[in-house]
């Protein structure tokens, strides 16, 4: 075969890219260099166009955060649809960290692949520079110029002499050795042959493994970890009991305790939460996503579920219910009342007044006097 490159040794990075240019002159191939850490400036010398790995890396991000809200989006509204703390199916916001990860895949991938096989196209363990008298230099503290063949032959004598006008110490004309096919029919074979056998070897390996030696700390079976069930007796405490009441003198943090402890004394509580349009539009929220459906929409008593829905809700614009006092709805809140449960754990302590306040409003309507229709002036 043919001169593959003609490589010129230089003794500093400045008389590198002093050769340069004079070499570029010439036309004779396309120019490469090789030098033990990176030189700034040498890309704009041999006049290189901007990689487009960045650009790749960018689209490619993009693509990974798209496919991830695409996926999460489809499981979650489309295909499986589920209501999660009241929110929608399609809840963008969830889907961030996903969209983050997917993001970092894609970019870390097209940069790693995108270098290697379309850019650089590595690895190729048969350039002649790896096998060349000047790779110990190169790796250490010299700095090499090559002039090497594209698209046709290499004129190694005007190759040699460009270099040497231009100040290279050591010059030495490189072949491009023969490259030998390495995905034939043998390889992969091979390959396969090795990847089957070694699959079944680990596998043997961990079986045999796992009938010498069930359990093995720190791994150990979950059925058979140190666990304490409810209600079940429990050596630690004095008592003997698994489960145990609060501390006495405990302070509940985040919320107030029940202060009644009786429906008689509930109906003494006073709603503490202003009558103004901002608590009954909070009030009109909470009625509609956890009273509204057995109750009604209108408060009275007609529900929105089937036939099959036996029990009786009461009629919130009844007699006796307007003139029940707040702390009677306040106990059914928190406490339940017949087929209703506790809605405390649902329902924080503004919006159960607040839905009690949306509550009267209810019953003003469907009551209203003829003081409330006033006429409007003109």
């Amino acid at each position: 075969m043919g001169p593959a490159a003609v490589l010129g040794l230089f003794d500093s990075a400045d008389a590198l890219l002093h050769a340069i240019p004079k070499v570029r002159e010439g036309k004779l191939g396309r120019l490469e260099t090789y030098t033990p850490y990176p030189i700034h400036g040498l890309d704009e010398a041999l006049q290189l166009r901007r990689s487009p790995l960045a650009g790749m890396v960018v689209v490619m991000a993009f693509l990974g955060a798209i496919v991830a809200l695409a996926m999460q989006g489809w499981m979650s509204a489309v295909d499986y649809p589920v209501i999660t703390g009241g929110k929608a199916p399609f809840s963008w916001q969830a889907f961030v960290p996903i969209m983050f990860e997917l993001m970092v895949l894609f970019a870390t991938f097209t940069a790693g692949l995108g270098m290697l096989f379309l850019l650089n196209r590595l690895p190729f363990f048969g350039h002649p520079v790896l096998s060349s008298r000047a790779i110990r230099g190169i790796t250490r503290d010299r700095f090499a110029l090559s002039v090497e063949a594209e698209g046709g032959s290499l004129d190694p004598e005007a190759a040699t002499a460009l270099l040497s006008a231009a100040g290279a110490k050591d010059i030495e004309v490189l072949s491009l050795p023969a490259r030998a096919e390495i995905l034939d029919s043998a390889f992969i074979l091979r390959a396969l042959g090795g990847i089957v056998v070694a699959c079944v070897v680990a596998g043997g390996l961990m079986f045999a493994a796992i009938k010498l030696f069930p359990v093995l700390p720190p791994m150990s079976h979950m059925q058979e970890q140190a666990k304490l069930n409810p209600y079940k007796p429990s050596t630690f405490f004095k008592d003997g009991h698994g489960m145990q009441y609060p501390v006495p003198g405990t302070v509940a943090r985040g919320y107030l305790p029940m202060g009644p402890r009786t429906p008689e004394e509930a109906n003494g509580l006073v709603n503490p939460l202003p009558r103004t349009r901002e608590n009954l539009e909070r009030g009109r929220e909470a009625y509609t996503n956890r009273c509204a459906v057995c109750h009604g929409p209108l408060g009275d008593g007609v529900p929105t579920l089937t036939a099959a829905y036996n029990a009786k809700p009461a009629n919130f614009v009844s007699e006796e219910f307007r003139k029940a006092p707040d702390g009677r709805y306040y106990w059914a809140i928190v406490m339940g009342k017949n087929a209703m449960p506790s809605q405390a754990a649902d329902m924080p302590e503004e919006d159960r007044w607040a839905a009690i306040h949306y509550v009267r409003v209810l019953q003003r309507a469907q009551n209203a006097k003829d003081s409330d229709l006033e006429e409007t002036k003109p």
